[in-house]
């Protein structure tokens, strides 16, 4: 007989579909779409509703793998009663390896214990025939020990003999625990996919800044001879704003001028001049090889070095010449500068992230990241990433932490919330947040409890910084002397 097309007698040979469903897992972002964010050490509470049509006894555990590994490691999940009529199962497992962790839950039919269930009932009511139960229980046990070795398999044989004739047997809790450790997963089901954690360094969580301008100190070598008085403070990352070479045209003087004087060295965000851009340092800061012994030093004293990532080319950079379909162009041929109205900056460039060379575009930026994270930079503080793709940061960000998974990226971005968290979602590790604007206690209370047991706290962590180079809030701007302190010891966090 055909049905639809289907030869029904080969159809009837196929696996029926699963009865067990798992539902609402938990910690998850978007249903899944996006992986929740941990530190190496942390314990990752699990959960989800776990049922099936009629009375079988259900058994579940939560399987996870973390980079690297091929084989899963299992933990138990256990029903919990209360507010879930007893179909939330909860568990947990700890993370130890940065990267991106697989998870999983397994659940499925526990044969023995629903027979075992059954048998204890009527045991109890006094039945006094059982030996069709009994019977069945045989068989299961039989089953158990064909797939069990040396002691384990003895037992279950001698187990299989003595229920025979004595139901009793069957309820001792040693042989059911021995039963389940050997027996089939009965109508395993999983989730259709694993879901992911992004595991990061502990520095993640929390780390406190200290920022500083490399030319203010003499260069690298006088930031170096600083970073034991800096890691004696309790600080955890020595970041430096852009130290790039600094264009000439259009440069920058006091007060956002046009005309500088005579030895101002310009924005350092004005990135780019005939001896290099992104890739290159200020020849005035140091050389590479003192930049390396920076970094060196500053991990010695357990500090990380942070660099800012800003995506600016000034009108003299190396790829103005060389790849000019990657900037914005006016109808009538005009480089277009960037602008944030009443905001001007005549001497900075963006790229345009819509040219059709957009993939070597692209290639280049995760070339220059790179290239500091092979000298030792694993912190970076990226500038502005609201106002390029997302699909750019969420490529670029797997790229470089595929092989470098303890590389930590900060979101200087003080925009739309929807925005902020979508960045937080991609992959950034940090972020910015509104504390700098939050003036009144009502405000921080009501902010960080947002922050902390709303839906963000499983993707969004906040860096408290309080204050930018070119940003200054009106606590700061008009608060006088006890606004000073109060941005001077608290910083960045």
């Amino acid at each position: 007989m055909w049905e639809r097309g289907v030869d029904v007698p080969a159809r009837a040979k196929a696996k029926s579909p699963s009865r067990i469903r798992i539902a609402y897992p938990s910690p998850t972002v978007d249903c899944g779409r996006w992986p929740v964010k941990r530190t190496v050490a942390d314990t990752v509470q699990v959960s989800a509703d776990i049922f099936r049509d009629g009375h079988e006894v259900l058994r579940a555990v939560v399987r996870w793998r973390e980079p690297g590994e091929r084989r899963w490691r299992e933990s138990p999940l256990l029903a919990v009663d209360a507010h879930h009529n007893g179909v939330r199962w909860e568990g947990a497992f700890t993370v130890q390896k940065p990267g991106r962790t697989q998870w999983n839950i397994q659940a499925w039919v526990d044969l023995f214990a629903g027979w075992r269930d059954e048998l204890a009932r009527k045991v109890e009511f006094g039945q006094p025939d059982l030996s069709g139960e009994l019977s069945e229980g045989v068989v299961l046990l039989r089953a158990a020990a064909d797939r069990a070795k040396g002691e384990d398999k003895r037992r279950l044989t001698a187990a299989t003999e003595a229920i025979a004739t004595d139901p009793h047997a069957a309820l001792d809790p040693a042989l059911l625990e021995l039963v389940e450790s050997v027996q089939e997963r009965t109508e395993a089901t999983e989730l259709p996919e694993p879901l992911e954690i992004d595991v990061d360094r502990t520095l993640a969580r929390f780390g406190s800044w200290y920022e500083l301008f490399p030319r203010s100190w003499g260069g690298f070598k006088g930031v170096q001879e600083q970073v034991p008085s800096i890691a004696e403070l309790g600080f955890d990352v020595l970041y430096m704003p852009p130290i790039h070479p600094i264009g000439h045209t259009n440069r920058k003087g006091r007060n956002n001028t046009l005309t500088p004087e005579p030895g101002d060295p310009g924005s350092p965000y004005a990135i780019g001049d005939e001896t290099g851009g992104h890739d290159a340092i200020h020849p005035e800061l140091g050389t590479d090889e003192e930049f390396r012994a920076l970094v060196a030093t500053a991990n010695e004293h357990g500090l990380d070095i942070a660099l800012d990532l800003a995506i600016n080319c000034s009108p003299d950079h190396p790829w103005l010449k060389e790849h000019p379909e990657w900037f914005f162009r006016r109808p009538d041929g005009t480089l277009k500068y960037a602008e944030n109205p009443p905001k001007k900056y005549q001497d900075i460039y963006n790229v345009n992230f819509g040219s059709e060379d957009w993939r070597n575009l692209w290639d280049a930026l995760l070339d220059v990241v790179r290239h500091w994270v092979d000298r030792g930079v694993k912190v970076f503080r990226v500038d502005n990433p609201h106002t390029k793709p997302f699909a750019f940061w969420e490529w670029l960000i797997k790229e470089i932490r595929a092989t470098d998974p303890d590389v930590i990226f900060l979101a200087e971005a003080f925009t739309r919330r929807s925005v902020m968290r979508e960045l937080a979602k991609i992959g950034f590790t940090q972020s910015y947040t509104y504390f700098t604007w939050k003036n009144y206690r009502w405000e921080l209370v009501e902010y960080l409890n947002e922050l902390a047991h709303g839906p963000e706290r499983e993707y969004f962590r906040p860096n408290f910084f309080l204050t930018t180079p070119d940003i200054l809030t009106d606590y700061l701007a008009e608060g006088g002397p006890p606004a000073f302190p109060s941005a001077s010891s608290s910083g960045p966090r």
